[in-house]
Parts: C-alpha cells; structure tokens; sequence
C-alpha cells in the first residue's frame, strides 16, 4: 500500500501542476472559439498537431531510455542523461536549422502561403520543448515535482497572459476604437492568429532558460553508451510516432481529404478548403473536451513512468502494477460518465453554438482516452523486459488502422470517422498488449473487475438521458443522467472491498 501511496502522492503533485497548466491553457478554448472563427481556430488545431508529431521525433525515445539507463546497475545515471541531452540537442539543432531554411517551400505545401512566418515559429517552438524534454525528465528521475511544476505553471502563465494581452486587450481595444502607445508598438492586426504561435514561442524560450541549471553540457559523449540507449530507445521512436498518428493525425487529414470530397461536389478550391477548414475547426474545439481524461493521464504519466522503473526492483512490484490499473481504470471509467453524462453543461465550454454540432464526438473520444489509459498501464511490460520493438510493432499497427478507417471513411462520415478511428484504434491496441504482455512479462491484472468497470461504465451511458444539442437546461435529465453516476460509484463501492475500507479508514483518520 506504501508504493501506492507514493505513487498517488506523485501523481497529486505533477497532477497539481500538469492539470492546472493544462487546464489554463484548455481555458484558452472557449476564448479562442470566440476570438476566432472556425477556420481561423482549423489553422491552430492543425498546427498545433505538427507540433506533436515533430516534438515526439526529435526526442526519439531518448526520455523514456534516459528512465531505463539511470536507474541500471553498472550504469552511471549522469553519463545517461549527458548522452541523451547531447542526442536530442543535435537532432532538435539540425530540424530548425532545415525548417527556417526551407520556410516557404513547407508553407506552401501546407497551403500558408503567405504565411512562412508560421513554419520558422513553429520550428522554433518545437526545437526549446523537444530540448527542454530531457532536463524535465530528469526532474522527474529526481523527484522535484515542486519545480518541475513550478517550471510548467511559468510557462503555461507566460502563454496565457501573452495571449490575454495580444487577442483580448490590443485587440480589445482597437475593435472599441481606442489605442495608445504600448498597443501601436506590440500589435499589428494583420498578423491575427499568428499572436497565438508567438506567445507559445516566448513561452517556451522562458521554460528553456528556466532550465538552464540542468542544461549541463559538460563531459564527454560516451558512444558505448549511446548504442545501447539507442538500441533501446529507436523502437520508442516508432512507439511515439504511431501514438501520435493515432492522436493527431485525424487533424492531419481532415482539411486535405474533405477539401478534395467538396470538390468533387462541384466547390470552387477557396470554398471547399475553407469549408474544410471550418469543419476541422469544429472537430477541435470538442476534441479539447474529450481531453479533460488526458489532462489526468499526463499527469499520471509524469509519475507512472519512473515509479514503475524504480518499483521493478521489489518483490511484489507485479502486484502493485495490477493494483494500480485496478484503481486507475476505476477513475478514468467515472471521468468518462461525469463528462458525457452532462454534455448540457459541459457544452457551454465552448460558447460558440456553431461547434455544438460536433458534441456527439465527445463520448467516442472520451471512451478512446480510457481505453488509452488501460493501454498506458499496460505497456510497462516492453519497457521493463528491453521489449520496445514489440511496443513499436502494436503501435504500428494501431497507426494502420487509424490511417485506413480515416482515409476510407472521413469522405463519408467526416470527423465522426475519425473519432472512431481513435477508439477502434486504442481498443485494438490494449487488446494485442494483453496477450503479447502475458507472454513475455506477465502480469495477473483481474480482467473480471477491469472489465465489468469498463462495461458498466459505457452501458450506462448507452441508456442515459440522450442530449438535445440546442435544448437548453433540463433538469430531469441533469438528475437522471447523475442518478446513474452515483449508482455506478455504488457498484465499484461494494465490489472492491479494498477501495472502500480505504476510503472509511481516511474518513475515520479525519474525524
């Protein structure tokens, strides 16, 4: 019970830290919903999952090889993190060097022309976080939570107040007709949406220089080192990029196969792209409600990772992993009811009417997170048992399916295809890391409870009160949808045992 308390407690405070940010920065959402249009909000959704996808290849598995090498015996924790900071600073180095030198020609073949501003932005953001990936990861090897948030909570106030001062004071101001100095001289209108990428960047240029204590460049490359790390860590790489063609790729292919689907319906190529573009911008703001469960699995990822490396060491360490998706598949399963059970309310996150039409995606989405969550749980057995290359495998194959159902059905269904391309996905995945996991590192996970917590969950939300997007209030259904809520959390309460003698013993401890 200790080892899981501690690693509840870290999850509590990267937790404190990783879902504030997270959720100042989701804030951002309804803000830019309403600052925005839809296709001006399907430029920042789509930008923004390049990032994702370049931030994970420019670090190629390095992190998670950091994690491994640290905690070996016989290897020097400090000769592990220099090689992994070398590695990713000459990768990250060479991506923005090529990027700035290659702006317009990627502008263009992402249909900004005028806007090569945007890849040297981007590329810039992308080279200080991927370098800033390896100093985080070592204050999470080293337990600092409380600065590693406080380096994150920086950053995420930095975004934020740059975003509040460009889109809602300069241009605030200028739509009431009022200006002074200090507006004229930061703020030009034109560059519009563009103000969202430059906050990021100044943001992330304050979390690298917040960083500068652990960017120790001294000593010497160790190159027997490095090959087994990269050995080790080059699967991760195709681990990293299939998660996130799984998560982001949808927004990837969203605008180019829609606008190609419009114009084949007889749309002009300006008015199909935007239209296309509305539509993605549409898929993103409800994507971001969806990632309400991501904001807690980051969280939990922050802490899981070297827990579960430094816990491998202790007798029963298999009996605290099956313990802890126990109770982990417990809370994101209510997650997944408490958001999609009150989309009435949830829905006024974005305040624009126009997205409420893509509300019916939330659910789908949601389901996918938990499934990525029991998933998340389950890939510790390749990381533990040098497995990664079966790890690349199951995510390579998640990254085909995710691929065909949207390239066979977004001409169809649109971005209702794409969110289900997420679960299918993610449900496939955990089922293939079951069996491959029992084989080479098995763990007894009780599938009787795991699954009646996963079923019960998505039965009841299949007869809950089903949501009028444009209805307004209605109390019945707000009391109806939460009665089942409650009668779920009743359910898990007397089928684990374990969980409520927990619970009363807190209670007791607090009386």
């Amino acid at each position: 019970m200790s080892a899981l308390k501690k690693l509840a407690g870290q999850t509590a405070i990267y937790g404190a830290s990783s879902i504030l940010a997270r959720l100042l920065n989701f804030l951002l959402t309804p803000f830019y919903v309403k600052v925005f249009s839809p296709d001006q909000f399907g430029i920042i959704t789509e930008l923004y999952a390049y990032v994702a996808f370049l931030i994970v290849f420019l670090t190629f598995g390095m992190e998670t090889a950091f994690f491994r090498y640290a905690t070996k015996e016989g290897v020097n924790k400090e000769d592990a993190y220099r090689n992994s900071l070398y590695s990713v600073t000459m990768v990250a180095g060479g991506f923005v060097l090529i990027a700035i030198l290659f702006s317009q020609t990627i502008a263009n073949w992402l249909v900004y022309p005028d806007h090569s501003e945007y890849v040297i932005w981007f590329a810039l953001i992308v080279g200080l976080d991927a370098l800033a990936s390896i100093p985080l990861a070592r204050l999470r090897k080293e337990e600092k939570a409380k600065q590693f948030a406080m380096i994150n909570i920086a950053n995420v106030a930095i975004n934020i107040g740059l975003n509040l001062y460009f889109l809602w004071y300069c241009k605030g101001n200028l739509a009431a007709g009022n200006t002074n100095w200090l507006i004229d001289l930061t703020y030009n209108p034109s560059i519009g949406v563009g103000y969202v990428f430059i906050s990021n960047l100044v943001a992330s240029t304050a979390k690298f220089l917040m960083l500068g204590a652990q960017l120790k460049y001294k000593g010497n490359f160790d190159w027997g080192l490095w090959k087994e790390m990269f050995k080790y860590a080059y699967p991760m790489l195709f681990v990293g990029l299939a998660f996130i063609i799984n998560e982001m790729l949808d927004r990837m292919m969203l605008k180019p196969i829609l606008t190609d689907t419009y114009r084949a319906d007889g749309m002009t190529f300006q008015m199909a792209n935007e239209e296309a573009q509305t539509q993605l911008g549409i898929y993103g703001g409800n994507y971001k409600i969806a990632m309400i469960i991501s904001m807690f699995l980051q969280a939990y990822r922050y802490a899981a990772e070297p827990f579960f490396f430094n816990q491998e060491k202790e007798k029963n360490s298999k009996t605290t992993y099956s313990r802890i998706m126990n109770y982990f598949v417990i809370i994101v399963s209510l997650m997944f009811l408490v958001i999609s059970m009150n989309l009435q309310i949830v829905k006024h996150f974005t305040p624009n009417s126009i997205y409420w039409e893509g509300l019916r995606v939330v659910p789908i989405l949601l389901g996918a997170n938990v499934l990525l969550g029991i998933y998340t749980n389950q890939s510790i057995w390749y990381k533990l048992s040098h497995k990664t290359q079966y790890g690349a495998l199951i995510s390579i194959v998640g990254a085909i399916i995710t691929i065909s159902i949207n390239f066979i059905f977004i001409p169809i269904s649109g971005y209702i295809a794409a969110a289900w391309a997420t679960f299918i996905c993610y449900g496939t995945m955990v089922l293939i890391s079951y069996f491959m996991g029992q084989r080479f590192y098995p763990i007894k996970y009780n599938l009787r409870k795991i699954g009646l917590y996963v079923f019960l969950a998505f039965g009841l939300y299949l007869i809950r009160w089903p949501l009028k997007t444009y209805e307004g209030f209605n109390i019945l259904q707000f009391l109806y949808n939460n009665a089942l809520i409650v009668g779920y959390l009743a359910i898990i309460l007397f089928l684990d045992k374990s969980l409520w003698e927990m619970i009363s013993t807190k209670i007791l401890k607090r009386k």
